[in-house]
């Protein structure tokens, strides 16, 4: 009986080989094992979507009356680079009486392995009793778990459905509208490739219409009222909250534009009776974060060191892969299974090791403690980033991977602290028939917040003192306002985009969608793109020319606003994207089927390629200038653009 292994990269491959008995003879492309079983890998995709004049020649030359491209029978190829080892795993396949995937934990590598199985054309008999190594941390003792609570990879279909319509998704969708929007594009005189994609256009979307926001905007003049109320040797100072009868001199935000207005509340409130008509003082307590996720720790790293996306996930990767102290990096989830928890002492000494920074930190970890963070419901194929067991030392980091390293440990460290707690105080005064408000909050304990670095401690040190901005006073009490204040303030523009808030749009994506009965239904989950993809997708458009980065700022290109004026608002908006991540989870989870989805957006890019034949060359496609010659040979290659 001989097992074979079928990991998803060579590093993963090498990782399984390790805890199967000795000795091991290494051959071009597996690894034989001592008691007969052999591990094999991909190397990433061994198989592409083929080109468009697979299915047909004449799409060989791009003419819009061909529009759209459909595929009757979608095909895959060998990758030019990975025929070899295609080879050598159907070779080993036919020759195994047991196979196990053991692709990466996510939806993409579950594709991955089992398009491969597919394309061997294994036979029924083993494709039925295939089993599912599932594999976080690449340390022998987690390997050695994970070999034992193997389950069958029919339970991953769904998994595998999902990213296979995604995968054909996207390539009908991207290679449609990209093909008539460059033919358009030609038609006005642009000489360029004008790219689409299901994901990456609705980014660039966001970016040129924050771009024409600030380029727009006109500051307005707005206003704000403070009661100054002197108690014992201090001063409250309650904040004006306009009634519904002011709505007519405010904006959308509640901000108060007339300024008369204001002054006539001054004058109505000097001198008069100030009376507590309501007192409110409480503890509140604040959790820890949980641990990343792969946006979580972009979003963190971005802020605190301007990392790109792309960089935090090449350092997780080499984190992960080289060093083995994290565990599987391109991870959606923020939670963590309880079996997990055992583990908590030997990753706390690793990470006193492995980053010296964290060693107080570490000794102050109170083990006894559990955080939400761990939770068997909220974890299926994968859990939160977090450090292994593993001790380095920790000279042999990079200064970068040290840096995305003690970010994860650190966040890891906070579950085993208190909570933070906070005393919050609220007044409210009546003053000559108008509501005035005063706030305060003051950090008692600060718990998991004793981790932070200054920079986020700067909120807390503006909470010091709660009894001196509110009084510990009683309902009913009536103390005099000795005057008015007004403070006169300007409306800004909305900040341009950076690394940082373009990811944070990108995983919560409601907040962006133009359709409100779509936000009702989105989960905070759903996003523009993957957590493996997202990185990719931005660097993508930096390399098009379709964003360019202006110190920390990102903003759209000439060519990428063009492009955006030009095409109809369901390209460049989230909502149709948000909708499809939407019924993709749902695959995923067996709520969906595949040939619906399908169905309904072949329709869409039927409806799409119409509206595109017919229409006129846009003014803003027009006036495009087209890009230096160097650049006009990436036809081919943008054709073969698969995922966007």
């Amino acid at each position: 009986m001989t097992r074979l292994y079928i990991a998803e990269k060579p590093s993963l491959g090498r990782a399984i080989a390790a805890v199967l008995p000795r000795p091991h003879k290494n051959n071009n492309g597996y690894i034989e094992t001592g008691n007969g079983d052999i591990v094999t890998w991909c190397i990433g995709h061994l198989l592409e979507q083929v080109e468009p004049d697979a299915y047909d020649e004449k799409y060989k030359k791009w003419n819009m009356a061909d529009l759209p491209i459909i595929p009757e029978q979608w095909q895959l190829v060998a990758r030019k680079s990975a025929k070899q080892q295609l080879a050598v795993i159907r070779k080993l396949a036919k020759q195994a009486t047991e196979v196990v995937h053991a692709g990466d934990p996510d939806r993409e590598g579950q594709l991955l392995v089992d398009e491969v199985i597919d394309y061997v054309k294994l036979s029924a008999k083993k494709k039925a009793e295939i089993q599912r190594l599932l594999i976080s941390d690449l340390n022998p003792a987690a390997i050695k778990r994970a070999l034992a609570t193997m389950r069958s990879n029919r339970d991953f279909i769904p998994l595998s459905v999902s990213a296979l319509a995604r995968s054909r998704a996207d390539w009908m969708y991207g290679m449609n509208m990209t093909r008539a929007y460059t033919l358009l594009g030609q038609k006005g005189g642009y000489r360029g490739v004008l790219s689409v994609g299901r994901v990456q256009t609705p980014i660039l979307g966001l970016v040129t219409r924050r771009d024409d926001e600030i380029a727009n905007f006109k500051p307005k003049p707005f206003y704000e009222v403070f009661a100054l109320i002197p108690y014992q040797d201090m001063e409250i100072r309650a904040r004006w909250k306009p009634s519904e009868a002011c709505q007519p001199w405010q904006d959308e935000d509640g901000r108060v534009l007339n300024r008369q207005l204001c002054e006539n509340v001054v004058k109505r409130i000097k001198g008069q009776p100030a009376e507590v008509t309501e007192s409110e003082r409480k503890e509140t307590r604040q959790a820890p974060p949980l641990p990343y996720s792969l946006s979580a720790l972009q979003i963190d790293a971005a802020k605190r060191f301007g990392m790109s996306a792309a960089d935090v996930l090449a350092n997780c990767q080499s984190l992960y892969e080289k060093h083995k102290v994290i565990t599987y990096p391109r991870s959606d989830s923020r939670y963590l299974p309880n079996e997990h928890f055992k583990q908590a002492g030997d990753v706390c000494l690793a990470i006193v090791s492995n980053a010296g920074e964290l060693a107080k930190a570490g000794d102050g970890a109170n083990l006894s403690l559990k955080s939400k963070a761990w939770n068997d419901k909220k974890v299926d194929a994968h859990h939160a980033i977090i450090p292994t067991p593993k001790q380095i030392n920790s000279g042999m980091l990079s200064a970068s991977e040290s840096k995305v390293y003690q970010l994860i440990a650190r966040q890891y460290l906070m579950q085993f602290y208190p909570v933070a707690v906070y005393a919050e105080a609220k007044l409210v005064f009546t003053i000559a028939q108008g509501h005035f408000i005063a706030r305060g909050r003051q950090l008692m304990s600060g718990g998991w917040r004793a981790l932070l670095g200054r920079d986020d401690s700067v909120n807390d040190q503006a909470d010091k003192g709660l009894a001196d901005k509110v009084p510990p006073l009683e309902k009913g009490t009536v103390l005099t306002c000795r005057n008015g204040e007004i403070k006169d303030k300007m409306t800004e523009p909305p900040k341009a985009f950076t690394e940082a808030t373009l990811l944070q749009a990108m995983t919560g994506i409601a907040r962006f969608v133009s359709d409100t009965s779509l936000k009702k239904i989105l989960r905070d989950t759903d996003g523009l793109g993957t957590e493996a993809t997202r990185a990719g997708i931005l660097e993508l458009l930096f390399k098009r020319q379709l964003l360019k980065r202006q110190a920390k700022n990102i903003h759209a290109t000439e060519a990428g606003r063009g492009l955006v004026y030009a095409l109809p608002d369901e390209a460049t908006y989230p909502d149709m994207t948000a909708h499809w991540e939407h019924q993709l989870q749902d695959m995923a989870d067996k709520k969906c089927a595949y040939q619906p989805f399908m169905d309904a957006l072949q329709q869409q890019v039927h409806q799409l390629m119409d509206k595109v034949k017919y229409s006129e060359v846009p003014i803003s496609l027009r006036e495009l200038k087209s890009p230096e010659p160097r650049q006009t040979g990436k036809k081919r290659r943008y054709t073969k653009q698969k995922k966007s």
